[in-house]
Protein backbone atom coordinates (compact mmCIF):
# COMPACT_ATOMS: atom_id res chain seq x y z
CA UNK A 1 0.00 0.00 0.00
CA UNK A 2 1.30 3.41 -0.83
CA UNK A 3 1.55 5.45 2.33
CA UNK A 4 0.78 9.12 2.59
CA UNK A 5 3.95 11.19 2.47
CA UNK A 6 4.64 12.74 5.85
CA UNK A 7 5.00 16.52 5.59
CA UNK A 8 8.57 17.62 6.27
CA UNK A 9 8.55 21.21 7.46
CA UNK A 10 12.16 22.21 8.04
CA UNK A 11 13.15 25.16 10.17
CA UNK A 12 15.82 26.16 7.67
CA UNK A 13 15.66 29.89 7.06
CA UNK A 14 16.96 31.41 3.83
CA UNK A 15 19.53 33.44 5.70
CA UNK A 16 20.91 31.37 8.55
CA UNK A 17 23.02 34.23 9.88
CA UNK A 18 20.04 36.47 10.52
CA UNK A 19 19.13 36.70 14.19
CA UNK A 20 15.94 37.84 15.83
CA UNK A 21 16.16 39.94 18.96
CA UNK A 22 13.04 40.37 21.11
CA UNK A 23 12.07 43.69 22.60
CA UNK A 24 12.77 43.94 26.29
CA UNK A 25 9.89 42.93 28.50
CA UNK A 26 7.96 41.10 25.83
CA UNK A 27 6.54 37.65 26.53
CA UNK A 28 5.53 35.88 23.37
CA UNK A 29 6.84 34.59 20.09
CA UNK A 30 7.20 36.14 16.67
CA UNK A 31 4.40 35.65 14.23
CA UNK A 32 3.69 36.89 10.74
CA UNK A 33 0.80 39.26 10.21
CA UNK A 34 -1.02 37.66 7.26
CA UNK A 35 -2.28 41.03 6.02
CA UNK A 36 0.92 43.08 6.08
CA UNK A 37 3.62 40.42 5.88
CA UNK A 38 5.49 42.01 8.79
CA UNK A 39 6.72 40.48 12.01
CA UNK A 40 4.43 41.15 14.94
CA UNK A 41 4.52 39.91 18.46
CA UNK A 42 1.93 37.97 20.44
CA UNK A 43 2.28 38.44 24.19
CA UNK A 44 0.30 35.30 24.94
CA UNK A 45 0.89 32.94 22.02
CA UNK A 46 -1.23 30.14 23.44
CA UNK A 47 -4.12 32.22 24.70
CA UNK A 48 -4.34 34.30 21.52
CA UNK A 49 -4.54 31.36 19.12
CA UNK A 50 -7.85 31.51 17.29
CA UNK A 51 -7.51 28.90 14.56
CA UNK A 52 -5.38 26.14 13.15
CA UNK A 53 -3.99 28.68 10.69
CA UNK A 54 -2.65 30.69 13.65
CA UNK A 55 -0.81 27.62 14.90
CA UNK A 56 0.55 26.88 11.44
CA UNK A 57 1.89 30.44 11.17
CA UNK A 58 3.46 30.13 14.62
CA UNK A 59 5.23 26.93 13.61
CA UNK A 60 5.93 27.34 9.90
CA UNK A 61 6.36 31.04 9.10
CA UNK A 62 9.85 32.33 8.36
CA UNK A 63 10.38 34.58 11.38
CA UNK A 64 9.34 32.05 14.07
CA UNK A 65 11.43 29.38 12.36
CA UNK A 66 14.47 31.64 12.29
CA UNK A 67 13.96 32.61 15.92
CA UNK A 68 13.79 28.96 16.98
CA UNK A 69 16.88 28.07 14.96
CA UNK A 70 18.79 30.88 16.69
CA UNK A 71 17.84 29.45 20.08
CA UNK A 72 18.82 25.92 19.06
CA UNK A 73 22.21 27.12 17.82
CA UNK A 74 22.80 28.70 21.22
CA UNK A 75 22.53 25.23 22.77
CA UNK A 76 25.07 23.62 20.40
CA UNK A 77 28.74 23.06 21.07
CA UNK A 78 31.23 25.22 19.11
CA UNK A 79 31.74 23.93 15.59
CA UNK A 80 28.44 22.06 15.36
CA UNK A 81 26.20 23.11 12.48
CA UNK A 82 22.41 22.94 12.65
CA UNK A 83 20.78 21.41 9.58
CA UNK A 84 17.15 20.66 8.82
CA UNK A 85 14.67 20.22 11.66
CA UNK A 86 11.58 18.39 10.38
CA UNK A 87 8.45 18.92 12.44
CA UNK A 88 7.04 15.57 13.57
CA UNK A 89 4.13 16.21 15.92
CA UNK A 90 2.21 18.96 17.70
CA UNK A 91 -0.03 19.04 20.75
CA UNK A 92 -2.11 22.06 21.75
CA UNK A 93 -3.91 22.74 25.02
CA UNK A 94 -5.90 25.99 24.70
CA UNK A 95 -4.94 28.56 27.29
CA UNK A 96 -2.06 26.40 28.53
CA UNK A 97 0.61 25.40 26.07
CA UNK A 98 1.62 24.43 22.57
CA UNK A 99 4.28 21.72 22.19
CA UNK A 100 6.06 20.84 18.96
CA UNK A 101 8.36 17.87 18.42
CA UNK A 102 11.21 18.07 15.91
CA UNK A 103 14.12 15.96 14.71
CA UNK A 104 17.17 18.24 14.62
CA UNK A 105 19.89 17.27 12.15
CA UNK A 106 23.31 18.41 13.40
CA UNK A 107 26.55 18.24 11.40
CA UNK A 108 29.97 17.92 12.99
CA UNK A 109 32.64 20.44 12.02
CA UNK A 110 34.87 19.35 9.15
CA UNK A 111 32.99 16.10 8.63
CA UNK A 112 30.12 14.80 6.55
CA UNK A 113 28.86 12.87 9.57
CA UNK A 114 25.64 14.01 11.15
CA UNK A 115 23.39 13.04 14.01
CA UNK A 116 19.64 13.33 14.46
CA UNK A 117 18.49 14.54 17.85
CA UNK A 118 14.82 14.72 18.88
CA UNK A 119 13.80 17.97 20.56
CA UNK A 120 10.61 19.19 22.23
CA UNK A 121 9.68 22.88 22.20
CA UNK A 122 6.91 24.23 24.42
CA UNK A 123 5.33 27.67 24.39
CA UNK A 124 2.98 28.58 27.19
CA UNK A 125 2.54 29.12 30.88
CA UNK A 126 4.50 27.37 33.63
CA UNK A 127 6.63 25.30 31.28
CA UNK A 128 9.15 24.80 34.06
CA UNK A 129 6.50 23.44 36.40
CA UNK A 130 5.24 21.05 33.72
CA UNK A 131 8.53 19.26 33.22
CA UNK A 132 10.92 20.22 36.02
CA UNK A 133 9.88 18.85 39.36
CA UNK A 134 11.34 20.61 42.36
CA UNK A 135 12.96 17.34 43.38
CA UNK A 136 15.01 17.12 40.16
CA UNK A 137 18.20 19.13 39.69
CA UNK A 138 18.24 19.80 35.95
CA UNK A 139 21.81 21.11 36.03
CA UNK A 140 22.93 17.90 37.72
CA UNK A 141 21.02 15.85 35.13
CA UNK A 142 22.68 17.76 32.29
CA UNK A 143 26.08 17.23 33.89
CA UNK A 144 25.30 13.51 34.07
CA UNK A 145 24.49 13.54 30.34
CA UNK A 146 27.85 15.17 29.63
CA UNK A 147 29.58 12.56 31.79
CA UNK A 148 27.88 9.75 29.89
CA UNK A 149 28.90 11.33 26.60
CA UNK A 150 25.32 11.62 25.33
CA UNK A 151 25.00 15.42 25.32
CA UNK A 152 27.28 16.19 22.34
CA UNK A 153 26.96 17.86 19.89
CA UNK A 154 24.87 19.96 22.30
CA UNK A 155 26.54 21.77 25.17
CA UNK A 156 23.15 22.27 26.88
CA UNK A 157 20.13 19.99 26.70
CA UNK A 158 17.58 22.44 28.08
CA UNK A 159 17.00 26.05 27.17
CA UNK A 160 14.60 28.27 29.09
CA UNK A 161 13.70 31.46 27.21
CA UNK A 162 11.23 33.42 29.37
CA UNK A 163 11.28 36.39 26.98
CA UNK A 164 9.63 34.07 24.45
CA UNK A 165 7.62 32.08 27.01
CA UNK A 166 9.41 29.10 25.48
CA UNK A 167 11.33 26.08 26.70
CA UNK A 168 13.44 23.66 24.65
CA UNK A 169 14.27 20.10 25.71
CA UNK A 170 16.83 17.98 23.87
CA UNK A 171 17.06 14.18 24.08
CA UNK A 172 18.00 12.42 26.30
CA UNK A 173 17.01 14.93 28.99
CA UNK A 174 13.81 14.31 30.94
CA UNK A 175 13.12 15.35 34.52
CA UNK A 176 10.57 12.56 34.99
CA UNK A 177 12.43 9.72 33.26
CA UNK A 178 15.83 10.48 34.74
CA UNK A 179 17.13 7.04 33.71
CA UNK A 180 16.87 8.07 30.04
CA UNK A 181 20.33 9.66 30.22
CA UNK A 182 21.90 6.47 31.52
CA UNK A 183 20.20 3.99 29.18
CA UNK A 184 21.05 6.21 26.18
CA UNK A 185 24.78 5.72 26.84
CA UNK A 186 26.21 3.07 24.46
CA UNK A 187 28.76 2.21 27.17
CA UNK A 188 26.00 1.36 29.65
CA UNK A 189 23.96 -0.78 27.25
CA UNK A 190 26.21 -3.92 27.03
CA UNK A 191 26.43 -4.29 30.80
CA UNK A 192 22.71 -3.69 31.23
CA UNK A 193 21.87 -6.31 28.61
CA UNK A 194 24.40 -8.80 29.96
CA UNK A 195 22.88 -8.58 33.45
CA UNK A 196 19.39 -8.96 32.02
CA UNK A 197 20.32 -11.99 29.91
CA UNK A 198 22.15 -13.67 32.78
CA UNK A 199 18.85 -14.12 34.58
CA UNK A 200 16.91 -15.38 31.55
CA UNK A 201 17.03 -17.69 28.56
CA UNK A 202 19.00 -15.46 26.22
CA UNK A 203 20.41 -16.32 22.83
CA UNK A 204 24.16 -16.95 23.45
CA UNK A 205 25.02 -14.67 20.53
CA UNK A 206 23.24 -11.77 22.24
CA UNK A 207 25.36 -12.25 25.34
CA UNK A 208 28.57 -11.90 23.31
CA UNK A 209 27.67 -8.54 21.75
CA UNK A 210 29.78 -5.84 23.39
CA UNK A 211 29.01 -2.74 21.33
CA UNK A 212 25.74 -1.05 20.41
CA UNK A 213 24.56 2.12 18.76
CA UNK A 214 21.61 3.88 20.39
CA UNK A 215 18.80 5.58 18.47
CA UNK A 216 15.87 7.45 19.98
CA UNK A 217 12.69 6.16 18.36
CA UNK A 218 10.26 8.20 20.46
CA UNK A 219 11.11 11.16 22.68
CA UNK A 220 8.19 12.64 24.59
CA UNK A 221 9.50 14.33 27.75
CA UNK A 222 7.39 13.51 30.76
CA UNK A 223 5.34 10.94 28.83
CA UNK A 224 7.11 8.09 27.01
CA UNK A 225 10.40 7.03 25.48
CA UNK A 226 11.52 4.21 23.18
CA UNK A 227 15.15 3.50 22.26
CA UNK A 228 16.63 1.15 19.68
CA UNK A 229 19.88 -0.72 20.32
CA UNK A 230 21.67 -1.98 17.20
CA UNK A 231 24.73 -4.26 17.46
CA UNK A 232 27.80 -2.42 16.16
CA UNK A 233 30.62 -4.88 16.85
CA UNK A 234 31.85 -7.94 14.94
CA UNK A 235 29.17 -10.21 16.45
CA UNK A 236 25.98 -10.05 14.41
CA UNK A 237 22.60 -9.76 16.06
CA UNK A 238 19.12 -8.31 15.85
CA UNK A 239 18.11 -4.91 17.14
CA UNK A 240 16.64 -4.60 20.62
CA UNK A 241 14.04 -2.05 21.68
CA UNK A 242 13.95 -0.49 25.14
CA UNK A 243 10.78 1.06 26.54
CA UNK A 244 11.09 3.22 29.64
CA UNK A 245 8.63 3.30 32.52
CA UNK A 246 8.09 4.94 35.88
CA UNK A 247 7.04 3.35 39.15
CA UNK A 248 5.77 -0.22 38.87
CA UNK A 249 4.29 0.17 35.39
CA UNK A 250 7.28 -1.52 33.75
CA UNK A 251 7.00 -4.63 35.90
CA UNK A 252 3.28 -4.80 35.12
CA UNK A 253 3.84 -4.43 31.37
CA UNK A 254 6.47 -7.18 31.48
CA UNK A 255 4.16 -9.51 33.41
CA UNK A 256 1.13 -8.95 31.17
CA UNK A 257 3.12 -9.33 27.95
CA UNK A 258 4.64 -12.63 29.09
CA UNK A 259 1.40 -14.13 30.34
CA UNK A 260 -0.44 -13.03 27.22
CA UNK A 261 2.23 -14.67 25.06
CA UNK A 262 1.88 -17.89 27.09
CA UNK A 263 -1.91 -17.86 26.77
CA UNK A 264 -2.01 -17.28 23.01
CA UNK A 265 0.62 -19.97 22.44
CA UNK A 266 -1.40 -22.46 24.50
CA UNK A 267 -4.61 -21.76 22.57
CA UNK A 268 -2.99 -22.61 19.23
CA UNK A 269 -4.79 -20.00 17.10
CA UNK A 270 -1.73 -19.40 14.91
CA UNK A 271 -1.30 -15.92 16.38
CA UNK A 272 1.44 -14.97 18.83
CA UNK A 273 2.17 -11.91 20.91
CA UNK A 274 5.55 -10.37 21.43
CA UNK A 275 7.44 -11.78 24.40
CA UNK A 276 9.76 -9.29 26.13
CA UNK A 277 13.37 -10.29 26.59
CA UNK A 278 13.77 -8.93 30.09
CA UNK A 279 12.74 -6.33 32.64
CA UNK A 280 15.61 -4.28 34.07
CA UNK A 281 14.23 -3.09 37.39
CA UNK A 282 17.02 -0.67 38.32
CA UNK A 283 16.63 1.15 35.00
CA UNK A 284 12.83 0.66 34.79
CA UNK A 285 13.24 -0.63 31.23
CA UNK A 286 11.53 -3.48 29.40
CA UNK A 287 13.58 -4.95 26.55
CA UNK A 288 11.82 -6.25 23.45
CA UNK A 289 13.14 -8.16 20.43
CA UNK A 290 12.77 -6.84 16.92
CA UNK A 291 9.69 -8.24 15.17
CA UNK A 292 10.19 -9.13 11.52
CA UNK A 293 7.60 -8.25 8.91
CA UNK A 294 5.40 -5.18 9.07
CA UNK A 295 2.15 -3.86 10.54
CA UNK A 296 -1.20 -5.05 9.24
CA UNK A 297 -2.03 -1.43 8.40
CA UNK A 298 0.50 -1.61 5.58
CA UNK A 299 -1.49 -4.41 3.92
CA UNK A 300 -4.97 -2.91 4.05
CA UNK A 301 -4.58 -1.42 0.58
CA UNK A 302 -4.09 -4.88 -0.94
CA UNK A 303 -7.56 -6.46 -0.78
CA UNK A 304 -7.83 -10.16 -1.45
CA UNK A 305 -7.94 -13.55 0.18
CA UNK A 306 -4.67 -12.95 2.04
CA UNK A 307 -5.74 -9.81 3.87
CA UNK A 308 -9.18 -11.33 4.52
CA UNK A 309 -7.54 -14.28 6.30
CA UNK A 310 -5.32 -11.92 8.31
CA UNK A 311 -8.32 -9.90 9.46
CA UNK A 312 -10.27 -13.02 10.39
CA UNK A 313 -7.34 -14.43 12.36
CA UNK A 314 -6.91 -11.05 14.06
CA UNK A 315 -10.52 -11.22 15.24
CA UNK A 316 -10.08 -14.78 16.48
CA UNK A 317 -6.89 -13.84 18.35
CA UNK A 318 -8.63 -10.92 20.05
CA UNK A 319 -11.48 -13.19 21.16
CA UNK A 320 -8.89 -15.58 22.58
CA UNK A 321 -7.22 -12.72 24.45
CA UNK A 322 -10.54 -11.72 26.00
CA UNK A 323 -10.93 -15.24 27.39
CA UNK A 324 -7.64 -15.02 29.30
CA UNK A 325 -8.51 -15.69 32.97
CA UNK A 326 -7.99 -12.71 35.24
CA UNK A 327 -6.09 -14.87 37.71
CA UNK A 328 -3.57 -15.67 34.97
CA UNK A 329 -3.08 -12.05 33.91
CA UNK A 330 -2.55 -10.91 37.48
CA UNK A 331 -3.91 -7.82 39.23
CA UNK A 332 -4.94 -5.01 36.89
CA UNK A 333 -6.89 -1.78 37.26
CA UNK A 334 -10.45 -1.61 35.93
CA UNK A 335 -11.25 1.00 33.27
CA UNK A 336 -14.87 1.73 32.39
CA UNK A 337 -16.80 3.58 29.70
CA UNK A 338 -16.56 6.86 31.60
CA UNK A 339 -12.76 6.56 31.55
CA UNK A 340 -12.75 6.23 27.76
CA UNK A 341 -15.12 9.17 27.30
CA UNK A 342 -12.92 11.35 29.50
CA UNK A 343 -9.81 10.34 27.55
CA UNK A 344 -11.50 11.39 24.30
CA UNK A 345 -12.59 14.69 25.83
CA UNK A 346 -9.01 15.44 26.90
CA UNK A 347 -7.59 14.51 23.51
CA UNK A 348 -10.11 16.73 21.69
CA UNK A 349 -9.95 19.70 24.08
CA UNK A 350 -8.39 21.91 21.38
CA UNK A 351 -11.12 21.30 18.81
CA UNK A 352 -13.78 23.69 20.25
CA UNK A 353 -11.21 26.51 20.29
CA UNK A 354 -9.98 25.93 16.74
CA UNK A 355 -13.09 24.50 15.01
CA UNK A 356 -16.13 25.54 17.09
CA UNK A 357 -18.67 23.81 14.84
CA UNK A 358 -16.76 20.53 14.87
CA UNK A 359 -16.20 20.91 18.61
CA UNK A 360 -19.94 21.20 19.17
CA UNK A 361 -20.47 18.07 17.06
CA UNK A 362 -17.91 16.14 19.13
CA UNK A 363 -19.56 17.23 22.37
CA UNK A 364 -22.96 16.14 21.06
CA UNK A 365 -21.55 12.76 19.98
CA UNK A 366 -20.06 12.08 23.39
CA UNK A 367 -23.30 13.10 25.12
CA UNK A 368 -25.26 10.72 22.88
CA UNK A 369 -22.72 7.98 23.59
CA UNK A 370 -23.28 8.37 27.33
CA UNK A 371 -27.05 8.16 26.87
CA UNK A 372 -26.90 5.07 24.67
CA UNK A 373 -24.41 3.26 26.89
CA UNK A 374 -26.87 3.38 29.78
CA UNK A 375 -29.47 1.64 27.59
CA UNK A 376 -27.24 -1.24 26.49
CA UNK A 377 -26.76 -4.56 28.32
CA UNK A 378 -23.40 -4.81 30.11
CA UNK A 379 -21.07 -7.68 30.98
CA UNK A 380 -18.17 -8.18 33.41
CA UNK A 381 -14.80 -6.72 32.39
CA UNK A 382 -12.09 -8.92 30.89
CA UNK A 383 -8.44 -8.33 30.13
CA UNK A 384 -8.22 -5.94 27.19
CA UNK A 385 -5.43 -4.56 25.03
CA UNK A 386 -6.90 -1.01 25.10
CA UNK A 387 -4.97 0.09 22.02
CA UNK A 388 -5.90 -2.68 19.61
CA UNK A 389 -5.24 -1.27 16.15
CA UNK A 390 -3.80 -2.57 12.90
CA UNK A 391 -0.39 -1.04 13.65
CA UNK A 392 -0.16 -3.33 16.68
CA UNK A 393 -0.84 -6.47 14.63
CA UNK A 394 2.28 -7.46 12.69
CA UNK A 395 2.30 -9.72 9.66
CA UNK A 396 5.42 -11.87 9.99
CA UNK A 397 6.76 -14.88 8.07
CA UNK A 398 5.50 -17.08 10.91
CA UNK A 399 2.01 -15.59 11.09
CA UNK A 400 0.50 -12.71 13.04
CA UNK A 401 2.11 -11.19 16.13
CA UNK A 402 0.36 -8.83 18.56
CA UNK A 403 2.48 -6.11 20.16
CA UNK A 404 2.32 -3.28 22.71
CA UNK A 405 0.37 -4.42 25.77
CA UNK A 406 1.40 -1.42 27.88
CA UNK A 407 -2.16 -0.16 28.30
CA UNK A 408 -3.74 -3.53 29.08
CA UNK A 409 -6.32 -3.29 31.84
CA UNK A 410 -9.59 -4.93 32.85
CA UNK A 411 -12.34 -3.34 30.76
CA UNK A 412 -15.31 -4.03 28.54
CA UNK A 413 -14.08 -6.37 25.77
CA UNK A 414 -16.22 -4.35 23.35
CA UNK A 415 -13.62 -1.59 23.73
CA UNK A 416 -10.99 -3.54 21.76
CA UNK A 417 -13.50 -4.56 19.09
CA UNK A 418 -14.68 -0.98 18.64
CA UNK A 419 -11.12 0.34 18.58
CA UNK A 420 -10.17 -2.00 15.74
CA UNK A 421 -13.34 -1.17 13.78
CA UNK A 422 -12.58 2.55 14.17
CA UNK A 423 -8.97 1.99 13.11
CA UNK A 424 -10.08 0.22 9.93
CA UNK A 425 -12.47 3.06 9.21
CA UNK A 426 -9.72 5.66 9.77
CA UNK A 427 -7.25 3.97 7.42
CA UNK A 428 -9.81 3.47 4.66
CA UNK A 429 -10.99 7.08 4.90
CA UNK A 430 -7.50 8.59 5.12
CA UNK A 431 -6.08 6.71 2.14
CA UNK A 432 -9.29 6.43 0.11
CA UNK A 433 -9.21 2.64 0.28
CA UNK A 434 -12.08 0.50 -0.92
CA UNK A 435 -13.58 -2.45 0.91
CA UNK A 436 -14.17 -1.04 4.40
CA UNK A 437 -17.38 -3.01 4.93
CA UNK A 438 -15.73 -6.24 3.80
CA UNK A 439 -12.68 -5.63 6.02
CA UNK A 440 -14.82 -5.04 9.11
CA UNK A 441 -16.95 -8.09 8.28
CA UNK A 442 -13.92 -10.38 8.02
CA UNK A 443 -12.56 -9.15 11.34
CA UNK A 444 -15.93 -9.69 13.03
CA UNK A 445 -16.30 -13.11 11.39
CA UNK A 446 -13.19 -14.18 13.27
CA UNK A 447 -14.21 -12.54 16.53
CA UNK A 448 -17.95 -13.07 16.96
CA UNK A 449 -18.36 -16.88 17.18
CA UNK A 450 -19.04 -17.50 20.84
CA UNK A 451 -19.23 -13.80 21.75
CA UNK A 452 -22.47 -12.24 23.09
CA UNK A 453 -24.40 -10.33 20.41
CA UNK A 454 -24.82 -7.38 22.77
CA UNK A 455 -21.05 -6.93 22.74
CA UNK A 456 -21.15 -5.86 19.10
CA UNK A 457 -23.68 -3.12 19.91
CA UNK A 458 -21.37 -1.70 22.56
CA UNK A 459 -18.45 -2.13 20.16
CA UNK A 460 -20.17 0.16 17.66
CA UNK A 461 -20.52 2.74 20.42
CA UNK A 462 -16.82 2.48 21.20
CA UNK A 463 -16.14 2.75 17.47
CA UNK A 464 -17.71 6.22 17.54
CA UNK A 465 -15.69 7.63 20.43
CA UNK A 466 -12.47 5.94 19.30
CA UNK A 467 -12.81 7.31 15.77
CA UNK A 468 -13.12 10.80 17.24
CA UNK A 469 -10.05 10.25 19.42
CA UNK A 470 -7.99 8.81 16.55
CA UNK A 471 -8.94 11.76 14.39
CA UNK A 472 -7.82 14.46 16.81
CA UNK A 473 -4.58 12.61 17.62
CA UNK A 474 -3.56 11.47 14.14
CA UNK A 475 -4.51 14.46 11.99
CA UNK A 476 -1.66 16.87 12.71
CA UNK A 477 -2.40 20.53 13.25
CA UNK A 478 0.43 21.58 10.94
CA UNK A 479 -1.01 19.71 7.94
CA UNK A 480 -2.59 22.04 5.41
CA UNK A 481 -5.86 20.08 5.25
CA UNK A 482 -6.18 19.22 8.93
CA UNK A 483 -9.45 21.16 9.37
CA UNK A 484 -11.27 19.53 6.45
CA UNK A 485 -10.00 16.05 7.33
CA UNK A 486 -10.97 16.45 10.98
CA UNK A 487 -14.42 17.62 9.96
CA UNK A 488 -14.92 14.75 7.53
CA UNK A 489 -13.84 12.07 9.99
CA UNK A 490 -16.04 13.44 12.77
CA UNK A 491 -18.86 13.35 10.22
CA UNK A 492 -18.15 9.64 9.66
CA UNK A 493 -18.38 9.07 13.41
CA UNK A 494 -21.83 10.69 13.31
CA UNK A 495 -22.89 8.28 10.57
CA UNK A 496 -21.83 5.30 12.73
CA UNK A 497 -23.78 6.74 15.65
CA UNK A 498 -26.91 7.24 13.55
CA UNK A 499 -26.65 3.68 12.21
CA UNK A 500 -26.41 2.35 15.75
CA UNK A 501 -29.44 4.34 16.86
CA UNK A 502 -31.37 3.01 13.85
CA UNK A 503 -30.40 -0.55 14.85
CA UNK A 504 -31.74 0.12 18.35
CA UNK A 505 -34.97 1.57 16.95
CA UNK A 506 -34.11 5.09 18.08
CA UNK A 507 -34.36 8.20 15.89
CA UNK A 508 -31.08 9.44 14.50
CA UNK A 509 -30.00 13.05 14.59
CA UNK A 510 -29.03 15.19 11.62
CA UNK A 511 -25.33 15.59 10.96
CA UNK A 512 -23.85 19.03 11.28
CA UNK A 513 -23.03 21.02 8.15
CA UNK A 514 -19.33 20.36 7.70
CA UNK A 515 -17.22 23.34 6.64
CA UNK A 516 -15.98 23.24 3.09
Amino acid sequence: MSRMAFPSFGLLAQNQNTSVTPQLGSIGIWNLNPHYGEAHRRRNPVGDVLSGEDIQRMLLSAVPRRMLRDRLRALLSPGAVLGRCPLRDVTFRPGRKLTAYYDAVVYSEGSAAYSVRPIAVTWGLATNRDRCGAEVDINHLQAEAVGHGVAAPFSQLMGDFPEWNMQVWVAPLDARFTQLVRVSDPRHVPAMLADAYASGNADPDRCRISEYTVTSIRYRPGKRHVLRYDPAGPVKGEAIFAKLYTGESGAQAFRVANRTADWLAEQGQGVNSIRPLAYVAKDAVVLYPRVSGGPLSGHLGCPGAGIARCLERTGAALHTLHRLPGAVAGPLEVRDFVTEIQATERASSHIPALLPQVGAAVEALLDRARELHERLPQEPPTITHRDFKSEHVWVTPGGLTLIDFDRSRLADPALDVGTFLADLRWWHATYNLTGLVQAQERFLAGYLPGAPKERLLRARLYEVIKLVKMTVLRVHLFEHDWASRTSQLVGRAQVVMNDLQHTLGLPGRPSYDRPA
